[in-house]
């Protein structure tokens, strides 16, 4: 599991900014935090300043997350939070919290009312039953057609029409922007810290 490069301490450690988002870059196996099992609808999020999770909303109508979801420590997206990873094909309720590795296979690029909140599509990378998993188009045609319905409709009662998926793209295209998330992190959030 992840090393933390940090001295033992008391008090704990908001992994958001401790840990790297790779937990081994050659493999494409990320660090990911996870905030949400899939078959809910309620939207938990990481308090970016602490580290706790909080509950954000009730999701809008019954369209429940289909997928895990978290975020990537040390990366900042453009829509002002740690860049976003679902992690599909998950047979059991994760810890909402815990740490996971998860294995890359792809991105969805994703405009969420005039803002880029793009997601990296993801494994766990230690579930042997997803090896032959190296792409989103081994998930098949209909993962494509169910997550884009999901993310162009889960806020319709809300604000019908403001979410868009622009497509999914490989995982050389995915590492290009955790590249750029995690520079942004580096530039924008980390001189923040205290």
């Amino acid at each position: 599991m992840a090393n933390i490069d940090h001295a033992p301490s008391k008090y704990q450690l908001n992994l958001l900014h401790v840990l790297p988002a790779y937990a081994d870059q050659e493999k494409n196996v990320l660090n990911a935090i996870i905030e949400i099992n899939s078959k809910t609808i309620y939207k938990y999020e990481l308090i970016t300043e602490s580290g706790q999770l909080k509950l954000d909303r009730v999701g809008y109508s019954s369209l429940s997350y289909p997928f895990v979801y978290g975020a990537i420590p040390q990366t900042w997206d453009q829509d002002g939070d740690p860049l976003d990873i679902e992690i599909v094909g998950v047979t059991e309720p994760l810890v909402p919290g815990s740490l996971v590795e998860a294995r890359i296979i792809g991105i969805m690029k994703f405009n969420d009312g005039g803002e880029v909140d793009d997601k990296v599509i993801a494994v766990l990378a230690d579930d042997k039953r997803m090896d032959h998993i190296t792409k989103v188009e081994d998930l098949g045609e209909y993962f494509v057609k169910e997550t884009t319905y999901y993310w162009e409709h889960y806020k319709d009662l809300k604000k019908p029409g403001t979410c868009r998926v622009d497509g999914f793209f490989d995982t050389a295209e995915a590492n290009q922007i955790i590249k750029e998330c995690m520079d942004r992190y580096t530039s924008d959030y980390a001189p923040k810290l205290q």
